[in-house]
């Protein structure tokens, strides 16, 4: 099949990349497009634009400046960068494993896990689902810890600022993500005093270089256009060919930060162009488009979980609200469920999210159940552009790969069962 359903597909429009693009020519003080932002961003003025979630999350740290051996504890499946920014504090970084069903921190294990040395909680929403914060909240304040939420992956709508019951809520626009203004990120810091040493420090920062933008938002058009299903096709059939590493490709292109330390790369403040698309990307949210991608998610779930229940596993499917950022399913035989989907004429791949598994300190235990799930994860596309022929494809798809049935990873007794 020439034609592959590409396993990302931007949340943007070409007319959005054209803003971006005049965006650099155009755009100027910073500072103003800055706080114009963050005061249409938080009604109560507590919210902090920054370049990523990362660059924000090594702000927060520092100006904490909590005590060097201090533990967080952090859902047991986050983005790596977030764990690389704790111990570069000289903070540890507990995992809590994770109910499979929200995908939320088990409180019954964060329990054993508290000592006189932990002072926060990190809470990771996936895959586009979101984790009742309730009674992670009441958690923490039982154990005077912060709360903190990224909701990098779990972007409703330009008034969701967070959960009030979090100290801070962190959402993400990089390339990847809602509504992407191809970077960028807005914090809601819930301490005034705080947010003031947070932005004070955060002025003294490098600002993004605007030709540095520029790159990015031609680097994502190419990427835009090079992923319609015939370009993809053809790209993936001749690594193939060549016998090349085509999900490499894939997952490099979309890379924020490049390898070696990152920290220095963390500290810069976002361009005049980057605040300025970010700002035009709230004012057109595309909310019909997030609908229409929850709703290709939900019927995805429903085919799965009505002809496929005892084969493959559907993490997450209890949380709500869900708009499916990503569509993962969990395998007992993971690849051959990608090879199949690819023979279908849709890329699924493992590597879709740069989400992992946290490493346990000496003497904690493993997430044991987020590790099992992270081992037959799969990522499949159920973006809404996809038609009902392509994802009707992926039922004989499915079909030719499972065998055995697949059990939740944490008991090995709970079937799937619909939300």
């Amino acid at each position: 099949m020439l034609t592959l359903q590409a396993r990302h597909r931007l949340d943007i429009r070409f007319r959005d990349f054209a803003y971006g693009l005049a965006a650099c020519a155009w755009a100027l003080h910073a500072e103003r497009l800055t706080s114009e932002l963050e005061a249409a961003w938080s009604a109560g003025g507590l919210g902090l634009a920054c370049r990523s979630v990362r660059s924000g999350f090594h702000l927060l740290l520092c100006e904490l400046a909590l005590p060097a051996g201090a533990e967080v504890l952090v859902s047991a499946v986050t983005h790596p960068d977030m764990v690389r920014i704790l111990e570069a504090h000289g903070l540890v970084a507990v995992p809590v494993d994770l109910d499979l069903a929200t995908l939320a921190p088990r409180l019954e294990l964060a329990e054993k896990l508290v000592t006189d040395r932990t002072r926060a909680i990190l809470v990771a929403h996936l895959f586009g689902g979101r984790v009742d914060i309730e009674p992670v909240a009441a958690f923490a304040r039982q154990h005077r810890l912060l709360l903190w939420e990224d909701c990098a992956q779990a972007f409703t709508s330009p008034d969701d600022a967070g959960d009030m019951r979090a100290d801070v809520s962190m959402y993400s626009f990089g390339a990847l993500k809602t509504c992407t203004a191809l970077g960028g990120a807005l914090l809601e810091v819930r301490s005034p005093s705080l947010l003031v040493r947070m932005r004070r420090t955060q002025a003294t920062w490098q600002p993004q270089q605007r030709r540095a933008y520029l790159a990015v938002v031609l680097k994502f058009l190419v990427f835009r256009v090079v992923t319609l299903p015939l370009g993809y096709g053809l790209l993936a059939r001749g690594h193939k060919a060549f016998r090349r590493d085509f999900d490499r490709l894939v997952n490099s292109s979309v890379r924020a930060f490049r390898p070696g330390e990152l920290l220095p790369q963390l500290e810069v403040k976002p361009s005049a162009p980057l605040v300025a698309m970010l700002a035009y990307r709230l004012r057109t949210f595309d909310a019909a488009r997030l609908s229409r991608r929850a709703a290709a998610g939900q019927s995805l779930a429903a085919r799965i979980t009505s002809q496929f229940a005892h084969h493959l596993v559907l993490p997450g499917h209890r949380m709500a609200p869900h708009t499916h950022w990503l569509f993962p399913v969990v395998s007992s035989r993971p690849d051959e469920l990608i090879q199949a989907c690819r023979r279908a004429g849709i890329d699924a791949a493992r590597g879709a999210s740069s989400v992992s598994v946290v490493a346990p300190p000496s003497g904690r235990p493993e997430a044991k159940a987020a590790g099992r799930m992270m081992g037959g994860l799969v990522f499949m596309p159920a973006y809404p552009e996809l038609s009902h022929r392509a994802l009707a494809g992926l039922v004989p798809a499915i079909e030719s790969s499972v065998s055995k049935p697949t059990t939740w990873p944490e008991t090995g007794s709970r079937r799937l069962r619909q939300a």
